[in-house]
């Protein structure tokens, strides 16, 4: 990507879900520069603090945070300051970054000598204008996954590896009717709807391959389950999970469950599920 290996701002643009920040850290990691990756909302900072949170500032400068701060672009250093909604950025703040990129330095507030940039800058906006200006940057226009189709399963198993590796499993990865499941269903949620259902879908399956019923989704032209079937196979996935991953415990499978012993007794009772065959 030619993102990553260049040093100008980046501009990542997308509606809510679709994955930017996601982008942000491909770019930064597909890189070669050797500082960190630092992200602030601007959405999470109030319009007072923007320029504090990333220039930084001299002592006394806020009555509210009296202390020097360095802020986002000496953290990043060499590395990365992300920006996320940005298009919420108070003006000044917004001039004073333009300013910054386009001579190469900024000043903190308060302060008057300048200090050199040497983060690269990558913005994201719920909309692809021109929060940049004439300024030269790479921009970047991220569609909706409904759009993107063949996007769905690749990010569906670098998510399976990530939450697999996280609980402490071998990812096996997705059954036929899993991946039919995947590939129709309209994700309104974008990236963030995927990541969630894979992660719980990943909690439900235990060391087995993610189905369509992990995922709580119907491939198309399956029949839908009645709530009562749906929470029993539900039940029935979760006890199997605990179970193989404590190797037929109950009292350790009860604990991580957060329930009371004969409680989840009661729950394995119902489902059918036999301890022993999970048993080392």
């Amino acid at each position: 990507m030619a993102a990553a290996r260049s040093d100008l701002p980046v501009l990542v643009s997308g509606p809510p879900g679709v994955g930017k920040r996601f982008l942000a850290r491909a770019v930064h990691a597909w890189g070669d520069r050797e500082g960190p990756f630092v992200e602030l909302s601007c959405s999470a900072i109030p319009t007072s603090l923007h320029g504090r949170e990333i220039f930084g500032c001299a002592a006394g400068t806020h009555s509210m945070v009296p202390g020097e701060y360095d802020g986002g672009l000496a953290e990043a250093g060499s590395g990365t300051l992300l920006l996320s909604n940005a298009d919420t950025l108070y003006d000044a703040a917004t001039r004073d970054l333009l300013a910054a990129l386009a001579e190469g330095s900024y000043r903190r507030e308060g302060e008057d000598t300048a200090r050199p940039l040497r983060a690269r800058v990558i913005v994201t906006t719920a909309h692809d204008g021109g929060f940049f200006g004439d300024l030269p940057h790479h921009r970047i226009s991220l569609r909706g996954l409904e759009e993107r189709s063949e996007d769905v399963l690749p990010l569906a198993a670098h998510f399976l590896a990530e939450y697999a590796e996280e609980n402490g499993i071998a990812p096996v990865g997705f059954t036929e009717d899993g991946r039919e499941a995947l590939l129709v269903e309209t994700w309104s949620g974008n990236l963030r709807e995927l990541r969630e259902r894979v992660r719980q879908a990943v909690r439900l399956a235990g060391g087995t391959a993610i189905s369509a019923e992990a995922l709580l989704l119907s491939a198309e032209g399956a029949d839908v389950p009645s709530f009562k079937e749906a929470k029993r196979a539900f039940e029935t996935r979760y006890v199997e999970g605990l179970l193989r991953r404590c190797g037929g415990n109950i009292s350790r499978a009860a604990r991580l469950a957060k329930k009371d012993r004969k409680d989840f007794y009661d729950v394995i009772r119902r489902t059918g599920v036999d301890p022993q065959e999970f048993r080392n």
